[in-house]
């Protein structure tokens, strides 16, 4: 502890690269003043053990080093990270910052190609009231008509108030409360920038909210230099202006000068004696290559700009500023939100709030509930086949929007048997648990991921749906009692056995409800006589901008993995039952308030 004003300063960084930010946070030391103390973070997801050990020395009294490893935030979004081949995930990292750290309200992120040669303490202290970050001006953008074209037309940001994403003093305090990295992955989800990537993603979103830093804090190598040297307070060697790839690099001797005086100086003087002319030459190529990318991205008749233009004049159109177009919602799904209204104020969260269609009773017999034919595994493995095919099909076409799972960290080293609970909003939600069945599989290879239904849903679904219900790792409940005991012996034998089963404890579907509902005590009751745990699993909904057929906004799922809860050898078997349910609950709950950030209440409180 230190009573020192602290300032926290981001570098973000793979084991490749780390030796860079080794010279960056030696030229940080020998520039900062002592009356405060630097508390620096890097954040990576692999990292070797030596690496480390020599970052770590660069730590005293006044300069605290962290490693933090991103590998759980970036597993959530990974799906979404557009990347180019000359582009490093860690890009990306910064945005992960303000949720990282909740006790920041302010912090500093640089990029590793630097050396600092100002106090930077000096930059923590500007004062950014309600900008989201204080910044310098994108070089390239400015000096270069291509770049600054590109992103009038393409982004919508005047190329004067475009600002260059490696250098930033965060205001963390307003990336929270605006929820800046939801709004980030929502982006990614909409529209693929790949001129700058995350640099336009930022841009877009803080927009007219930078307060902005003199040049000489991101004093970038390009172009005509923006500022006198006497000004230089961090010098940025971006894109292909590295004095560890190019003998002839502009203002290298700031960055040997700094590198002399570190371990890994031997190391760098390797990289740059042994890098390939070719390389070199791909490199120089490399601009050209940016420049043709952004005159196409600014030529695209849907480019950002453009949809959003087009999208603007939507919303115009249908709140009657034009023309008012016929935007029907469907009557059948207007009936069902009004129902569940009703059922949730007069508290009957287990009852449907949708006809089922007509059914029949199973008869002993008609189910192989464990799968002992070689037919009914022949179909089991062709239905999930198609399953698979036909969920991506629908997130393809977004009819699905599968945003990715939090909490993967919790099912590390889990394995089966166990019961899967989930809350029940769709008809396609089991095709969103499968996600964390592949998970599951990673650590469970003979696994099999079985889902509970009702007894209509096995007897009466015709076609694609029908095969889905009947021969997909499905196990029916039943009216018929002698069903029932085969039903509950093959469950005991497949949780034995190291399966997962997936049940809904909440017990009927209501259509795109976010909150958890009071649930049942069946799940808990299986997972008690079979003494295994229930892996409780939440789904969580955000309208997107698009519109499904039934005239309602497509919803963006995110799946979150809460943590295993185990019977108690010391309970009774209802007393472990009580235990497990309001375990779960109290999970779902917990996921439900941090999601939405607000209280979970009812209509009947």
């Amino acid at each position: 502890m230190t009573e020192k004003p602290v300032v926290p300063v981001f570098f973000a960084c793979d084991d490749n690269f780390v030796k860079f930010t080794i010279v960056a946070i030696t030229s940080l030391k020998a520039n900062a003043d002592r009356n405060h103390h630097y508390d620096i973070h890097i954040l990576y997801t692999e990292m070797s053990k030596d690496m480390k050990e020599k970052t770590y020395a660069l730590a005293d009294e006044d300069f605290s080093i962290t490693f933090d490893d991103v590998t759980h935030f970036l597993k959530a979004v990974n799906y979404r990270l557009h990347v180019r081949d000359y582009y490093s995930k860690t890009t990306y990292y910064r945005l992960f910052i303000p949720d990282l750290y909740p006790n920041y309200d302010k912090a500093i992120y640089i990029d590793s190609d630097t050396i600092i040669l100002g106090n930077i303490a000096e930059m923590f202290e500007y004062d950014l009231g309600e900008n989201y970050v204080g910044a310098c001006k994108e070089q390239a953008m400015v000096q270069e008509d291509v770049f600054g074209t590109y992103v009038e037309k393409c982004l919508g940001c005047d190329r004067n108030n475009y600002f260059n994403a490696g250098v930033l003093l965060i205001n963390c305090e307003r990336f929270r409360t605006k929820r800046v990295l939801d709004q980030f992955i929502k982006l990614l989800h909409e529209y693929t920038f790949t001129v700058t990537q995350d640099e336009d993603y930022l841009n877009v979103i803080c927009y007219n909210k930078v307060l902005w830093l003199p040049q000489g804090w991101d004093m970038e190598v390009f172009g005509e230099l923006p500022c006198k040297p006497e000004e230089f307070k961090i010098i940025h060697y971006i894109m292909w202006s590295k004095p560890w790839h190019f003998d002839d690099c502009r203002l290298k001797e700031y960055f040997w000068k700094y590198a002399e005086q570190t371990s890994v100086y031997e190391e760098i003087l390797e990289i740059l004696k042994n890098y390939p002319e070719e390389r070199k030459q791909k490199d120089l190529q490399e601009a050209d290559h940016l420049a043709k990318l952004a005159i196409e991205e600014t030529n695209r008749p849907d480019n950002y700009l453009n949809r959003k233009t087009l999208f603007r004049s939507f919303i115009k159109v249908v709140k009657g500023l034009v023309t008012k177009p016929e935007v029907k919602q469907s009557e059948d799904r207007l009936r069902v939100l009004k129902k569940i209204d009703e059922f949730e104020i007069a508290g009957k969260f287990d009852q449907d709030v949708e006809d089922d269609p007509p059914s029949r009773q199973i008869q002993p017999g008609e189910v192989d509930f464990e799968q002992k034919k070689l037919k009914t595994r022949i179909m089991a493995s062709y239905s999930l086949s198609k399953a698979r095919k036909f969920r991506n099909k629908l997130i393809r076409q977004k009819k699905l929007i599968y945003k990715g799972i939090v909490g993967v960290e919790n099912i590390k080293d889990f394995h089966g048997g166990a019961i899967v609970t989930c809350n029940h909003f769709h008809a396609f939600d089991s095709f969103m648990i499968h996600f964390v069945y592949e998970e599951l599989k990673k650590q469970n290879k003979k696994s099999k991921f079985f889902r509970i239904i009702r007894e209509g849903n096995y007897t009466s679904f015709p076609g694609f749906y029908g095969l889905l219900m009947r021969s997909c790792y499905t196990l029916p409940l039943s009216s018929n009692h002698i069903v029932m005991n085969d039903f509950l012996t093959a469950v005991s034998n497949l949780l034995e056995a190291g399966h997962f089963i997936l049940i809904y404890p909440e017990q009927g579907m209501w259509w795109n409800y976010r909150k958890p509902r009071p649930m049942k005590k069946g799940a808990f009751n299986l997972a008690v006589k079979n003494k295994v745990p229930v892996l409780p699993c939440f789904i969580t909904l955000e309208d997107s901008n698009l519109i499904d057929s039934d005239g309602f906004p497509v919803q963006e799922y995110t799946i979150h993995i809460g943590k295993p809860i185990y019977p108690k050898e010391n309970l009774s078997r209802g007393e472990n039952m009580e235990y497990l349910m309001n375990e779960n609950y109290a999970q779902w709950k917990a996921i439900y308030e941090e999601t939405f950030k607000i209280p979970l209440t009812y209509k009947t409180e």
